[in-house]
Formats: structure tokens, sequence, C-alpha cells
């Protein structure tokens, strides 16, 4: 018993010594040792918080205003428009494909364009020849989308935003005959970018917003 109130009576006094010591310091903290000036700083704060999924661009299509857009419907169609290219809508490749989404001249033919240089300068419509296209898409992959959906090709699950997708890529009548093959006729553009690949990086959007509609005309949306 003593020996147990002598040592907490030494580790008592040593405390006590070392903050003694510590208040009589005469020395002043240098704050400039411990500047974050120069360094990178990683925070670990979610920018998505509290912002939903289905929050919206503006009008004109080329301005997102949230910091977050998931898997929404523009969520969607600006990860596509990024992958086509980067997001620039005065862009023309080598191949001759145009603007933000990179259209074809015989897909806008299709859906009411026939003036291409006036569509290469006109964001405004190329928002709406986008969503035309994919409606126009919708309803020729109607049956397509009912009978695939959840169903697992090539190692993905096929979504309806996979489906769009590649039908924006290779056009609806390849995205048939891959769907149709289970994945053995997997075509591939001009840069080896497969059906396959579109339907694995753009699946699990919110593309309900497009409605199937098999005289879609960008010039009546």
């Amino acid at each position: 018993m003593t020996k147990n109130i002598t040592s907490i009576l030494g580790l008592t006094l040593s405390i006590v010594f070392l903050l003694l010591m510590s208040f009589s310091s005469n020395e002043e903290l240098d704050l400039k040792k411990y500047s974050t000036e120069g360094l990178v700083l990683n925070y670990t704060v979610s920018l998505d918080g509290g912002i939903k999924d289905n929050t919206l661009a503006s009008k004109e299509g080329n301005k997102i205003f949230s910091p977050y857009l998931g898997k929404s419907f523009v969520g969607f169609k600006e990860a596509l428009a990024f992958k086509e290219s980067g997001g620039n809508y005065f862009t023309v490749n080598t191949y001759g494909y145009l603007g933000k989404y990179q259209f074809g001249r015989g897909t806008l033919k299709l859906i009411g364009i026939n003036n291409t240089d006036q569509f290469l300068k006109n964001p405004k419509l190329q928002e709406k020849a986008f969503i035309a296209n994919a409606q126009r898409n919708k309803w020729i992959l109607r049956r397509d989308i009912k009978n695939f959906v959840g169903k697992r090709i090539n190692g993905i699950v096929v979504t309806e935003s996979g489906i769009l997708a590649a039908a924006h890529l290779a056009g609806p009548g390849s995205v048939k005959k891959y769907l149709r093959s289970y994945g053995l006729d997997n075509f591939a553009d001009g840069y080896g970018t497969t059906v396959r690949y579109y339907m694995k990086r753009f699946s699990g959007y919110d593309t309900s917003f497009l409605k199937p509609n098999k005289k879609a005309k960008a010039n009546t949306i």
C-alpha cells in the first residue's frame, strides 16, 4: 500500500514539475515555422452533400451551374459529350464528325438538319439535336431495351443509358446486332471505341427524360 502511494506521489510531482517548466518558458512560439504556404492541401469534404442527382444545367446547355450531376440525365449527356469532344461545340474531328456530340452528317439529316455550318455555330441547336437523336434511337431500340436491360453481356449489366450511348456512337443498328448476338458482333469506330465500351462507360444513368419518338426532329424540340 505504501509503495502504491509513493508511486502515485512521484508521478504527480513529475507532472507538476513539467507544467511549471512549460509555463516558466519565455520563448515565443514562431508560427512561421508552421506555415502551409506552398503546400498542396487535400480536403476530404464531399462536394455533393445535399445535392440531388436530378440537378439541371442551364437552358443553353453549355454552362453547368451544378458541381454535381451524378447519374442524372444532364450528367449522362455531359459525360457523353466530354468523351466525344471534350465538350467543345465547335470542333470537327478527323472523320468529319461535328460539334459537342460529334454528329455525322447523315444522322443530322435524319433529325432535320441539313446546314452543317449553321449547326456547328449553334450550341442550342446541338443540344436539341442530341435530344432528338436520342429519342429516335430510343424508339428504334424500344424492344431491345425491354428485352435486354438487366441482362449481363460480355461481363456488363445492360442498362438503358448504356444502350443509348452505344447507339450514339455506332447507330441503333449496330447496337441491335451487339445485343442480339450477345456481344459477339461488337462494332468499333474509327478510333477503336466499341459498343461494349460505351455500354460499360455510360451505364446506370437516368434516361427516363427521353421519350421514344420515331419522328423526332431537332427543329421541333
